[in-house]
């Protein structure tokens, strides 16, 4: 996905639909980010959390007008729903799980908006995390999909959200305007690449926001929501022990492996890639503590170093 355009299946993502006149003023004093002031079109990540400040999730959140779409990982889709209906009292919101009747094509690469071009999709410049309704004009023959450019840090990728029956024939259309055929293990190794970590491995039910990197799901000026008093005296307080950040392993390694600085404990290794990258390195993501940045680090019999500009202590 450095080069030309790959499609992929995403259908390990799950959808859920808020309506209800509270759905925008109850979501935003659930997550971490701003639903309140989203403009129309245009999502937003998010953290939710528990009282204590720790991640019970992440989801995209989506301002569609007379609604609200909530994606996540399908693999989180029980827990989110079972949180939504234990904190919704006396509100006016409705939670309908429309994952089944959704689908989702990826679409990455420099030659991405080329290839929809070249499928017939045509699409105004969207800017990361807005969506449109398109004018198509493909072989697929579909009644009406939605089109939301992603915030791939690595660079320009889109979603295409459809019904089942349209994802062969889309899928199909894609390919023949150029596109690629990308697996899921080619997928993980660009998600390792590009540093994001995922939920349920990388970043867990013990995590705190500021301790994952992601500076996106936070918005600091947003009021009250659950958890938000142990992020405020974080920021506050700059008591950050660990921290999320990219790694390259010398030779092979594993997931959940210890990362030690002499005899001490520094860190772990949450995922590693299949692949190894430059000089028989392997990319991997997990969590270093802040006074271990500039020690010899290893992981088992493997060196394990920071990939990139060493983050402060």
């Amino acid at each position: 996905m450095e080069s030309g355009c790959a499609v992929y299946d995403l259908t390990s993502r799950a959808k859920i639909r808020l309506t209800g006149e509270d759905r925008v003023r109850w979501l935003n004093g659930m997550v971490t980010n701003n639903v309140r002031d989203l403009p129309l079109n245009h999502g937003v990540y998010c953290f939710l959390l528990n009282a204590q400040g720790r991640i019970q999730g992440d989801l995209y959140a989506y301002n569609l007008g007379e609604s609200l779409l909530i994606d996540t990982d399908a693999a989180q889709r029980e827990a989110i729903l079972a949180i939504f209906d234990k904190f919704i009292v006396m509100d006016d919101v409705e939670v309908t799980d429309v994952s089944a009747s959704m689908m989702v094509i990826g679409l990455a690469g420099p030659e991405a908006r080329g290839v929809l071009d070249q499928a017939g999709i045509n699409l105004p410049d969207l800017a990361p995390l807005e969506l449109c309704s398109p004018k198509c004009e493909c072989e697929c023959n579909c009644v009406a999909c939605t089109v939301v450019r992603t915030d791939d840090p690595s660079g320009t990728a889109y979603e295409i959200w459809l019904t089942p029956n349209q994802v062969k024939p889309t899928r199909d259309a894609l390919l023949k305007a150029g596109a690629v055929l990308a697996s899921a293990e080619a997928i993980e190794e660009h998600r390792i690449q590009a540093g994001t970590p995922k939920y349920g491995v990388d970043i867990r039910e013990r995590d705190l926001p500021q301790e994952t990197g992601q500076e996106r799901a936070l918005n600091f000026a947003k009021g009250c929501y659950l958890g938000q008093e142990i992020v405020e005296r974080i920021r506050s307080r700059g008591n950050l022990h660990r921290m999320f950040v990219k790694f390259l392993v010398a030779g092979s390694g594993e997931a959940g492996a210890k990362i030690l600085a002499g005899d001490k404990e520094a860190g772990e290794i949450t995922s590693i890639a299949t692949v190894p990258a430059a000089n028989g390195r392997t990319r991997a993501l997990g969590y270093l503590r802040r006074e271990f940045v500039d020690n010899e680090l290893m992981a088992g019999r493997s060196r394990v170093e920071i990939d990139g500009n060493k983050p402060r202590k």
